[in-house]
């Protein structure tokens, strides 16, 4: 059953030095504020796990949390590149990074099969692309009733997923709506999972195309008003897109970016 703990003590306990760690949004409900407050652990060697990375995850490999990035694409959307992911794969600063691609169908596919407590997933979805030249954990499968030659991909089983959502109640049963990405799949695929969400209720109110993730998938729940900003989290708040343009001319430069570390994340902690 899940517990109901502050961030920072949900940080402490589940998300440790070399684990394998998702924060899983796509677009919308991205579990920002948790993502600082791994930063403010100082946690190292992790192996960052997500589809869409954005601003949170340059700001992670920036702050020296990620040894491994394995993912389907990455960037500040609207706005460009992530420049500390960059810095990392070609300076190797401040660590080097290394790098697992994969598509947005084999790691939703990834994803479910560790779900479903399956070894691999197998999917069409590398067909004409050279990814499996370059990815080791993409090989190529023949379907023993057709014949055909599809793609074999191994389960994503994370130490942690963390993800943002709507509401919780206080037994610790999750409800997000709205456009929902792998957050379910990565969550069930966990050995360990937290839960940010914008306010705890007394009941959950059914709501239409609801997902609900019940207590006992879920290790810790902490409640975390606007904890996906400066994505959205639908019917509490708007994306806030001057932030991600905001953030391109701090991530180009080293020193403005440990300048905003110093004001913006670690000093929250103070």
């Amino acid at each position: 059953m899940a517990e109901i703990l502050a961030l920072a003590e949900a940080v402490e306990r589940l998300v440790r030095d070399g684990d394998t760690v998702a924060l899983e949004g796509f677009t919308h409900l991205i579990p920002v504020r948790a993502g600082h407050e791994i930063i403010r652990r100082r946690r190292r060697d992790l192996t960052l796990v997500r589809m869409t990375p954005d601003i949170v995850y340059d700001q992670l490999i920036g702050a020296g949390c990620a040894r491994k990035l394995v993912f389907s694409w990455g960037g500040n959307p609207g706005v460009g590149s992530l420049h500390r992911f960059r810095d990392a794969v070609r300076h190797g600063w401040p660590a080097p990074l290394e790098l697992e691609e994969h598509s947005h169908a084999g790691m939703a596919n990834r994803y479910v099969a560790g779900a479903s407590g399956l070894p691999f997933a197998v999917l069409r979805g590398y067909t004409g692309t050279d990814l499996p030249r370059h990815t080791p954990t993409i090989e190529p499968i023949t379907c023993p009733f057709t014949g055909e030659r599809l793609a074999a991909v191994p389960a994503l089983n994370p130490d942690v997923t963390v993800i943002h959502a709507q509401r919780a109640d206080r037994a610790g049963n999750v409800q997000l709506w709205g456009l929902v990405g792998v957050q379910k799949e990565a969550v069930l695929a966990a050995r360990r999972s937290l839960v940010t969400v914008e306010e705890i209720v007394p009941e959950l109110t059914p709501v239409p195309d609801g997902v609900v993730l019940p207590s006992w998938v879920v290790t810790a729940v902490a409640e975390v008003p606007r904890g996906a900003h400066p994505s959205y989290a639908q019917g509490y708040y708007e994306r806030d897109n001057d932030y991600y343009a905001a953030w391109d001319p701090i991530s180009r430069d080293r020193d403005r970016f440990e300048r905003w570390l110093a004001d913006e994340v670690y000093r929250e902690a103070a």
